[in-house]
């Protein structure tokens, strides 16, 4: 029995492992590739096969998905949107970084507002609500409610609520979900499923992920045919690149290798479809999917977009997150140094 207990689980903290540092790996493989078409990349790489950048590293969506996480290790499923708007407060508003260096234009509009003296849900009313900077960050709520998508899919709502609106909290949902049920180590199909049955029927982001998949069985152009928004400048639509993510992993089988290269050769936000796809195949598989010569290069945050997060690891906080399911919430943030941020 004792044997049966521990073997469950190293499985649950080797999919922990898998889906924090595959987020991280396909964040860092997608980076050079970020808003760029596949007939670019073809240009420049031919196709991309492994890192490119000479220090390959995570972005936004690694230091924002370890923000998040952190939260979770402190309140759990007790988290509030008071304890998000404060932690936003504490690290993003209150720091003296000169100009805000961290992401993209939801988390800028969000920061901007939060100066302003807004609270959420007010400081999520700006220009770009349905951006992908929630789905980008929410796949630590299905490591910590692993087997529970509704779970994860609440509390990634709870966090969404200082920073986004509507489609961008559905993005959140839907990734969140979806690793939740992938953490069991559930198929594609299943994995798949979970995000849609997360969000409304009625949402643009159920209707894109309904497109991928249905196009994802045609390959890479088709599915980029699909999802892909042409008419909008940016690249960082919540439904298009959950779209993507989702139909990249759909067409992989859930292997991770083929999942990951997929999103980032179909090129516009590629950081972010790379990181959630590696998140989903790496919570399926165990942190032992993914290739070796990737895993190997992902170091400590460097905190290039959240300083707090500098120096912190994704490793360490997906065995944090492990822990925080089976004890009582810590008093204090755990950090990299053994101090709050």
């Amino acid at each position: 029995m004792a044997t049966t207990v521990s073997t469950a689980r190293d499985r649950v903290a080797s999919r922990a492992r898998g889906a924090l540092l595959g987020l991280a790996v396909g964040d860092a493989l997608g980076a050079p590739a970020e808003n760029l078409k596949p007939s670019e990349i073809r240009r420049r790489w031919g196709r991309i096969t492994g890192y490119v950048a000479e220090r390959p590293a995570g972005t936004d969506d690694t230091e924002y998905a370890l923000f998040s996480g952190l939260l979770l290790v402190r309140y759990g499923a007790g988290l509030t949107v008071a304890h998000a708007e404060a932690a936003w407060r504490e690290w993003l508003t209150d720091i003296d970084a000169g100009a805000f260096r961290g992401a993209g234009f939801s988390e800028r509009g969000t920061v901007e507002n939060l100066r302003r003296g807004l609270g959420a849900p007010a400081s999520a009313q700006h220009r770009h609500p349905w951006s992908d900077g929630l789905a980008m960050r929410a796949a630590p709520f299905g490591v910590y409610a692993a087997g529970d998508p509704a779970e994860a899919a609440r509390l990634v709502a709870v966090d969404g609520a200082v920073s986004h609106e509507g489609e961008g909290v559905y993005g959140g949902q839907a990734v969140a979900a979806a690793v939740a049920v992938a953490m069991t180590g559930a198929g594609p199909g299943e994995v798949t499923q979970a995000a849609l049955g997360s969000v409304p029927a009625d949402s643009w982001t159920y209707r894109s992920l309904a497109r991928a998949l249905v196009a994802a069985r045609e390959g890479e152009r088709a599915l980029r045919a699909a999802v892909v928004v042409r008419a909008y400048p940016w690249t960082d639509l919540a439904p298009e690149a959950v779209g993507l993510a989702l139909g990249a992993y759909a067409l992989a089988g859930g292997a991770f290798r083929a999942a990951v290269l997929a999103a980032v050769n179909m090129g516009r936000d590629a950081d972010t479809t790379a990181a959630i796809a590696g998140a989903l195949a790496g919570a399926a598989g165990g942190v032992d999917a993914i290739p070796p010569e990737w895993a190997h290069r992902i170091g400590p945050a460097r905190g290039s977009c959240l300083p707090a997060m500098a120096g912190r690891h994704v490793l360490d906080l997906a065995d944090q997150l492990v822990a925080a399911r089976r004890t009582p919430r810590p008093a204090a943030l755990p950090s990299s140094s053994g101090a709050t941020p």
